[in-house]
C-alpha cells in the first residue's frame, strides 16, 4: 500500500540518511545519479522555506523522494519550477513513480516543472509521459583521456591567470557567473549560499579554480572539480564561463586547457563536462580539444495546474 505524500517543513537527520541511501541504491543500479549536486546539497543542506520536499512512502517506510523549487526570480505565473525525484530500485513498477509526480505537480501550482531526467532512461521518459510532461531540453556529458599531453594554452595579450581568492574573490565572481549565464535556467541564478555551499565540500580546491582577467577585472574562470573515484580519477570541467564581451577572443580555449593541465597534473585519468545539446560553438570546441559524447540527460516539462505555494 502507498503512503500519503509527506511534504515536512524541514527533512530529519533521519530522513537525510534514508534518502541518501535511496539515492545509492538507485545510482548503483541504474549507473547514473538520480539527483543533481543542487539536489543533494538541497537534501543535506536544506532550509525552511526552498520549495517543497516530498517523501513517498510505503507501510511507513520512505521509498521514493523528489522536491520542487520555485523559480530564483519569484515573479510571474508563467515562470518555471523545478524539481528532481527518485524512487527505490526495488520498489519500482508499483504506482510509487507516478505518485511521486503527482505530488510534484500540486505542489508546482500554477507554475509550469520542468524536471531533470538524467541518463534518460527508458523508465524515466515513460513516467515523464504518462504524467504529462514533454522532452524539451538535452544536456550532454562529454568525455576525454588524460593520457596524452595538454596543450599550452594562449591567453589574448592583456590577460593574464591566477586562481580564485577564497573571502575576496565570491562577490565579483557571482556577478561575471551571472552575466555568463545570463540565458542559462540553472547556473546563472547562483547565490552567494549557493557557492558557499561548494567551497565548503570537501572537494573544494581554490587552485583549480581559474581567473583570467584584464585590467584587473574578471573576464572568464574555469572551476575545476575532481571526483574522488577509481581508475586513476575522473576530473570535470565544472563550470566554464566568459564574459560576454570578451567572447570570440579565445578566452574559452585558453581556460579550458588551463585546467585540463591542471587536472592532468592532479594525476586524474579521464575529465568529463556537460554541454548543453544545442549550444554549438562549445560542443565543436569540446570536440576540437578531444571530448566526446558519453550520455545524456533530458529535461522535461508539464504546464502548471493549481496554485499551492
Amino acid at each position: 500500500m502507498i503512503d500519503q505524500p509527506d511534504q515536512p517543513d524541514q527533512l530529519t537527520g533521519t530522513q537525510v540518511g534514508v534518502i541518501l541511501d535511496l539515492v545509492s541504491a538507485a545510482a548503483a543500479a541504474d549507473g547514473v545519479a538520480p539527483l543533481s549536486e543542487h539536489g543533494l546539497l538541497r537534501v543535506r543542506h536544506g532550509e525552511p522555506g526552498q520549495g517543497k520536499d516530498v517523501l513517498i512512502g510505503s507501510g511507513g517506510e520512505i521509498v521514493g523522494y523528489g522536491y520542487v523549487e520555485p523559480p530564483a526570480d519569484d515573479t510571474g505565473q508563467e515562470q518555471e519550477a523545478a524539481g528532481e525525484l527518485v524512487v527505490h530500485p526495488a520498489r519500482r513498477r508499483q504506482g510509487l513513480g507516478s505518485s511521486l509526480a503527482r505530488a510534484l505537480i500540486a505542489a508546482a501550482g500554477e507554475r509550469p516543472l520542468r524536471v531533470w531526467a538524467h541518463g534518460d532512461l527508458p523508465a524515466a521518459a515513460a513516467l515523464a509521459r504518462s504524467a504529462g510532461f514533454k522532452r524539451f531540453r538535452a544536456l550532454w556529458q562529454l568525455r576525454r583521456s588524460l593520457a596524452d599531453p595538454v596543450a599550452t594554452p594562449a591567453f589574448p595579450t592583456g590577460t593574464t591567470l591566477r586562481t580564485f581568492r577564497v573571502g575576496q574573490d565570491e562577490q565579483e565572481w557571482l556577478r561575471l557567473n551571472a552575466r555568463a549565464f545570463a540565458e542559462h535556467p540553472e547556473q546563472g541564478s547562483w547565490t552567494r549560499r549557493d557557492l558557499e555551499l561548494r567551497e565548503a565540500e570537501p572537494w573544494f580546491d581554490p587552485d583549480g579554480f581559474f581567473i583570467a582577467e584584464r585590467d584587473g577585472a574578471m573576464t572568464g574562470f574555469h572551476w575545476t572539480k575532481v571526483h574522488h573515484t577509481g581508475d586513476g580519477g575522473m576530473g570535470e570541467v565544472y563550470v566554464l564561463g566568459v564574459d560576454p564581451g570578451a567572447h570570440g577572443g579565445g578566452i574559452g580555449r585558453a581556460l579550458t586547457l588551463a585546467g585540463l593541465g591542471y587536472l592532468r597534473e592532479r594525476g586524474t585519468a579521464q575529465v568529463m563536462l556537460y554541454a548543453d545539446e544545442d549550444n554549438v560553438p562549445a560542443i565543436t570546441m569540446y570536440r576540437e580539444l578531444g571530448f566526446t559524447r558519453w550520455r545524456t540527460d533530458a529535461m522535461y516539462r508539464r504546464p502548471g495546474q493549481v496554485s499551492y505555494w
